[in-house]
């Protein structure tokens, strides 16, 4: 499923009345009845709507939608807030339709009020908006807020847009029409659309593919359809022989929590390098693991450490790592290492000085920074990272030739052809220090066990999510969720996909 900006809805429009020869009015009618059947399947007859009617198409989809309930029987005040007269094009002619059907509408004047009713329907404003959100929408946006009636938005929460945002609509669930939009999958915009119900208009897939660059939300069939299944003949060797690297004095749970979430996740072999100072602490943890104590100093790495002697299928760098001159060391040996890596946490910190290194690799590069991380990537604020979550990380990946992946609320993966996919599992409970080293070791894992990379991290992300997800259905809370619960709920979620 396609995620597309509002730029790139407008030409989907425009190729489907140009280029595929459909009219407005069309597009018009079939948005209004695919949403009114999607609210018929959620809204009981007996319940007290009201639908609110503004300018331009959002309001036009909303004549649709009345004309469509009340003919299913539904008793609906529909309250329109321009003057008649401001209703033109599309949006004029399905309110001739809608009154023509024998239907009435009322004007939202000063004294116009929301409190009797126990579901509203938001169509006041859509994609088009800009700037402040001007009287007598502030009034009555602010009145639905404060209402205690069930909110629907239809395509879009009215206020929402993607550079900023004031004032809007607080759906409990918003009806988004034929493709979610980018502002579903950003904050703070994201926090107004309550449940995200996606409906078919009719578009065929030509126009969405003409017109709109590569951002997928990747799904529960997506990760179904490409989840590998071991083969009885299988052996160690054949889920991948990996290796963490990692670790310090101050930070020794780091690497760790990776290696195990790795092995938890189908590494058949994993060893963890890590400073000398700390196998002892290491060991007395965690039997599974083969370990490489490598000279330390001041509890960190001394420098660069023996690769050589054992080959790799892929590397994770960074958990726990620190960043001092000899860590960097280490980052820009593992760079020159012939196998995909995963950079994480510290050795992310060390990347704006090896961007000669990164770019120059024949071999993957997966790099997994949170928004503070991607931030010092780039050489911008979190706000600004957080802002355009979905620009900065594909051209960032594009122009290093890497696998991105933006941690977050809706983790976004770029590859380095620039095509996004986007996470919808997890919750909040996984902003706590260590799940993002419990996410490394799990991309570690699935990368040295799949075909396709993209697939590969995909799933990883999903499964990291989903395995908080368990938790909280397990009688966690967001609150006290820790990174090794999450390592303990992947079984659980790895069942689910079907493995054994």
């Amino acid at each position: 499923m396609r995620i597309v900006t509002n730029q790139e809805m407008y030409q989907v429009d425009d190729y489907m009345m140009n280029t595929i020869g459909m009219s407005e009015e069309s597009l018009m009618e079939n948005a209004g009845q695919a949403a009114a059947n999607a609210l018929s399947e959620r809204i009981e007859k007996h319940e007290n709507i009201g639908l609110l009617i503004g300018t331009g198409n959002n309001g036009g989809d909303g004549f649709v939608i009345a004309r469509a309930l009340k003919s299913k029987g539904y008793e609906v005040d529909v309250w329109v807030v321009p003057a008649r007269e401001k209703i033109k094009g599309a949006a004029k002619k399905a309110m001739i339709i809608y009154e023509n059907a024998g239907f009435t509408w009322q004007s939202a004047g000063d004294n116009f009020s929301v409190k009797k009713y126990t579901v509203l329907i938001d169509c006041l404003l859509g994609i088009g908006v800009k700037g402040s959100i001007k009287s007598p929408y502030d009034d009555i946006i602010k009145k639905i807020n404060d209402s205690k009636a069930y909110i629907y938005s239809i395509d879009v929460p009215s206020g929402v847009m993607e550079q900023k945002q004031e004032l809007t609509v607080r759906a409990d669930a918003t009806i988004t029409l034929q493709q979610p939009k980018i502002t579903a999958f950003t904050y703070p915009s994201k926090e107004s659309y309550g449940e995200l119900i996606v409906v078919d208009i009719g578009m065929p897939p030509l126009a969405i593919e003409k017109s709109s660059s590569f951002k997928e939300v990747w799904s529960t069939q997506h990760i179904k359809q490409s989840f590998p299944i071991r083969n009885a003949s299988s052996n160690k060797g054949t889920h991948g022989k990996g290796i963490v690297i990692g670790g310090s004095l101050q930070t020794p749970g780091a690497p760790m929590l990776t290696s195990k979430a790795a092995l938890t996740s189908g590494a058949g072999l994993l060893t963890l390098a890590l400073p000398s100072d700390i196998h002892a602490i290491a060991a007395g943890h965690m039997l599974e693991v083969m370990y490489k104590p490598c000279p330390s100093k001041d509890g960190f790495f001394a420098g660069e450490i023996p690769l050589e002697e054992a080959k790799y299928d892929a590397i994770a760098v960074g958990p726990g790592l620190g960043r001092t001159k000899e860590t960097k060391k280490v980052v820009e040996q593992v760079l020159y290492q012939p196998v995909s890596v995963v950079v994480d946490a510290d050795a992310l910190f060390h990347l704006p000085h090896l961007e000669t290194e990164v770019k120059e690799r024949e071999h993957a590069t997966i790099l997994t920074p949170h928004p503070g991380e991607m931030a010092r990537l780039v050489d911008t604020t979190i706000a600004e990272v957080e802002a355009n979550r979905f620009s900065i990380s594909r051209q960032y990946a594009v122009e290093n030739g890497v696998y991105l992946v933006l941690k977050g609320p809706n983790t976004i993966v770029t590859t380095p052809d620039g095509k996004q996919y986007v996470n919808t599992t997890g919750n909040a409970g996984l902003a706590k220090g260590g799940t993002g080293d419990t996410l490394t070791g799990i991309i570690l894992a699935f990368i040295m066990q799949h075909d396709s990379l993209q697939e590969a991290i995909s799933n990883a992300v999903y499964v990291h999510g989903k395995a908080a997800d368990v938790l909280l259905d397990q009688g966690h809370t967001m609150m006290d969720m820790l990174a090794s619960d999450v390592i303990s709920a992947l079984p659980a979620v790895l069942g689910q996909l079907g493995e054994k």
